[in-house]
């Protein structure tokens, strides 16, 4: 089956809000009303409302960045699901290789978010990836299979087919160093063969999967033609109009 390419840009914790909106408008001038492939921008959780303003009835959507999975109470500093998209949102970033190793989120925690997410019909973006270390060493299938296997615990099948996974070697994010083409479909053919036991094949070729980590202009049209390979994941790029569009286009 075909499946619809998405290229998201996960903004991080840049950008000022007049600058937030000014790039958003940007990319919706330049993407039109019928872009050949879907489209997100992740900005940073303060700047999700004035970005919402300016995507809104565009073909660009919005997405956050994280969430917390409870639905209500004193969490000081955390933001819901219902929140999100009471705001606008309709993707969310979930297990990001920052948050793992920065914030100490495990497996469980980012399943834990992830039904949190699908119960507040929330598009969830779920990243995976190894570390050079892990790579050099030989345990690249070995950490993936674990990450997906523990980041999708309790999924079922019929919800499953609306997840997005996100492949993002972490040695390649924000190092400009990128998985080559084959090394990259490599890992996503192995990641959707994970699927495909977990859920069956006619499910497991229904799930996007995202390649991230130092995606540019010059590298997206090889990476993004590679038949297992479903979109993008943009970092730096993302954050300059001209660079997130020739990605776009290169789809």
């Amino acid at each position: 089956m075909t499946r619809r390419t998405l290229i998201a840009g996960n903004w991080k914790m840049n950008m000022r809000a007049e600058s937030a909106a000014a790039l958003a408008k940007g990319i919706v001038d330049a993407v039109g009303n019928t872009p050949p492939v879907d489209v997100a921008v992740c900005p940073p959780s303060v700047y999700l409302a004035p970005v919402a303003d300016v995507v809104a009835g565009s073909s660009v959507g919005l997405g956050a960045q994280n969430l917390y999975p409870e639905s209500d109470g004193a969490f000081t500093g955390e933001v819901n699901a219902a929140m999100l998209t009471d705001i606008g949102c309709r993707y969310c970033i979930l297990g990001h290789s920052e948050r793992r190793q920065l914030m100490g989120e495990t497996d469980k925690d980012v399943s834990t978010k992830l039904h949190a997410a699908l119960a507040g019909n929330l598009i969830p973006i779920v990243c995976v990836g190894e570390t050079l270390e892990q790579r050099e060493s030989g345990t690249t299938e070995d950490v993936i299979a674990k990450q997906i296997e523990g980041s999708l615990a309790g999924l079922d099948e019929a919800r499953a087919a609306g997840i997005v996974i996100a492949y993002e070697p972490v040695w390649a994010i924000g190092t400009g160093k990128t998985a080559s083409k084959e090394q990259a479909e490599e890992v996503h053919v192995f990641i959707r063969g994970l699927l495909t036991k977990q859920f069956g094949g006619e499910v497991a070729e229904q799930i996007r999967i995202q390649y991230g980590g130092s995606v540019k202009p010059g590298n997206a049209a090889e990476l993004l033609a590679q038949p297992n390979i479903d979109g993008a994941l943009v970092g730096g790029a993302s954050l300059k109009v001209d660079d997130f569009v020739a990605i776009i286009n290169a789809s």
